[in-house]
């Protein structure tokens, strides 16, 4: 089979592969039908993910059918249509059994597929602990729909999740990347009285605007004013930072009134610091951390009664054979791509 393979750093091929096996009774191998692209695979390919093993096949946004299952897997049967969570996780743990899935103790625990193990950019997956790792989809949602739901959707979801919104809060977002955009659409589920989105990408703004006319927007460099011109209390009563930079980890902090939640959903580059003397009094309250994707079944459920629609985001396609386009275009940032999805079958 074709796998799309993280030969070393700088460098990922098209590679003829064996298709997987069944190597535990907890395990199941899917048939990808469609895998999308992740800035966490550009960090694997730039050798910013140290514990990425190279030969593995990459991709961890996957949907697909299940052709078998081992001996203790009760969940999911052959022939059932699936999403595979980002996160592979035992259930049985500390942390899974408190919902931090992400923190999950077993040696295959975490973020593994993609990464440490085979993922699903290729035509057949092995997925351990097959009972945690797989939702099926509900029928009447397509794979395009349910494309999202195992990573950056589960994203969204759980930030919206721990940061405590509430009806009377002006709730900000900076970044409005493909992570940034289900933030975004799982922090209207909760309502707010204002939500306000900050991005400096231009094309990205217009989509915002576009799909989503009920929502404020600002650049970066008016954003400070911005949303303290438009909160209640001086800044906003949440901030969600899922853009990743040094300045806008600066501006999380800044654009929040005092006793605001400052959920930090972002990966960095770099440590970041924070000026404890010039916060002080502002007595914030930081969540900060990996997603624990263990929502996927009520994401699904949203989808199917039509509350959550990731749809839109996926702006190319491209089949298997021509997926090293595809990368060309998502990491360059081409066409006012969002994300692409990748027809594996």
């Amino acid at each position: 089979m074709q796998a799309y393979t993280y030969v070393e750093k700088g460098k990922f091929a098209l590679l003829e592969k064996p298709k997987p096996v069944l190597l535990h009774e907890r395990d199941a191998i899917v048939k990808v039908t469609l895998a999308s692209i992740c800035s966490s695979d550009l960090h694997i390919k730039h050798g910013s993910v140290p514990r990425a093993v190279p030969g593995i096949t990459v991709g961890h946004e996957m949907v697909g059918v299940v052709e078998s299952v081992g001996s203790a897997v009760t969940h999911v049967k052959p022939g059932d249509r699936v999403t595979v969570n980002v996160e592979t996780f035992c259930g049985e743990c500390f942390f899974c059994k408190k919902g931090f899935v992400n923190n999950c103790t077993d040696e295959n625990g975490g973020w593994a597929l993609g990464c440490r193990i085979d993922g699903g950019q290729t035509e057949y997956v092995r997925v351990p602990f097959a009972d945690q790792g797989l939702n099926k989809i509900p029928d009447g949602v397509t794979d395009r729909q349910a494309l999202l739901v195992g990573d950056v959707l589960a994203t969204g979801f759980w930030a919206a999740r721990i940061s405590e919104i509430t009806a009377e809060d002006t709730v900000l977002i900076l970044g409005a990347g493909p992570t940034g955009i289900c933030t975004l659409l799982c922090v209207m589920l909760k309502q707010p009285k204002r939500i306000i989105v900050c991005e400096k990408d231009e094309s990205r703004v217009r989509f915002i605007n576009k799909h989503y006319p009920e929502v404020l927007t600002v650049s970066p460099d008016e954003c400070l004013n911005f949303v303290r011109t438009n909160s209640d209390h001086g800044g906003a009563d949440v901030v969600l930072e899922v853009a990743g930079a040094e300045s806008t980890f600066r501006l999380a902090w800044e654009c929040a009134r005092p006793n605001a939640i400052v959920t930090v959903v972002a990966l960095y580059d770099k440590a970041q610091v924070l000026p404890l003397p010039d916060m002080y009094g502002k007595n914030l309250t930081f969540k900060t951390g990996g997603v624990d994707g263990c929502n996927c079944e009520e994401t699904l459920r949203l989808i199917a009664e039509g509350k959550l629609d990731t749809e839109p985001l996926i702006t190319h396609t491209y089949p298997l054979s021509r997926i090293e386009e595809a990368y060309e275009l998502f990491e360059n940032r081409r066409d006012n791509v969002i994300k692409v999805a990748v027809e594996c079958s």
